[in-house]
C-alpha cells in the first residue's frame, strides 16, 4: 500500500489529539488579569505539548516522504507511535491542573518517553522494509538528536521527583532541539537545503 493513506491517517489523529487539549481548556472565571494567573499552568502545559505534537508532526511528514510503501510492521508501529501521541491530552491536563506536581510531571516525560522510543521502533520498520540503501538509511547518519534525546528524558523523568519545574525544563529543551524539521530527510528532497 502507498504511504499517503496512512500519512493522511496519521495528521488527522494528530489533528484531533490537538482539539482535545485545546478543548480541555477551562476559561477563567472573572475578568482581570489575576484570573488568567490562575490558569497559568494549564496554559503553560497545553503550550509544552502543543510543541511537542507540532515537532512529531512536522518530523511524521518528513519521515513520510521517504516511504515509497508500507506494510503490516510499518502500520503497527505508526498506530504504536499514534497511541502514545493519543495520550499527550491526559498527561498535558493532569500536569497543568495539578501546578507541575512531581508524579504528574514524572508520567509526562515517561510519555514522551514511550513516544520517542515509538517514532524510532517507526523508522527502524521503515529501514526493515526499505532496506540499507533506501532514502531514510542514507539520512539517519548517527542521529544525535535520537541519542540524547532519551537520555534527557530519563533524567528529566528521575529530577521531577525532586525539582519538577527543571524536569519540565528538561521537556522544553528536548522540544528546543527537535524543533526544526530533520535536515538530513530535507537534504535529500530539496538541493537547496
Amino acid at each position: 500500500m502507498k504511504s499517503n493513506r496512512m500519512e493522511a491517517f496519521s495528521d488527522g489523529v494528530i489533528a484531533i489529539i490537538i482539539t482535545i487539549m485545546v478543548l480541555e481548556m477551562k476559561v477563567p472565571h472573572g475578568t482581570d488579569l489575576q484570573s488568567l494567573s490562575e490558569v497559568w499552568p494549564v496554559f503553560v502545559s497545553y503550550v509544552l505539548s502543543f510543541l511537542y505534537l507540532a515537532i512529531y508532526w512536522n518530523n511524521h511528514h518528513h519521515l513520510m516522504h521517504t516511504v515509497e510503501f508500507v506494510r503490516g510492521p510499518i502500520l503497527w508501529a505508526n498506530l504504536h507511535l499514534l497511541f502514545w501521541l493519543s495520550l499527550v491530552p491526559f498527561v498535558t491536563g493532569w500536569m497543568g491542573e495539578n501546578d507541575f506536581a512531581m508524579v504528574p510531571v514524572a508520567l509526562y516525560g515517561l510519555n514522551l518517553l514511550m513516544a520517542a522510543i515509538a517514532y524510532y521502533i517507526l523508522q527502524l520498520q521503515i529501514l526493515r522494509t526499505h532496506g540499507k540503501d533506501s532514502p531514510l538509511a542514507q539520512a539517519l547518519g548517527s542521529d544525535l538528536k535520537g541519542k540524547i534525546s532519551p537520555f534527557l528524558y530519563i533524567v528529566g523523568i528521575a529530577i521531577a521527583f525532586y525539582w519538577p519545574l527543571i524536569a519540565g525544563l528538561l521537556y522544553l529543551l528536548v522540544a528546543i532541539i527537535w524543533i526544526m524539521p530533520d535536515r538530513r530527510i530535507e537534504r535529500l528532497y530539496d538541493p537547496k537545503s
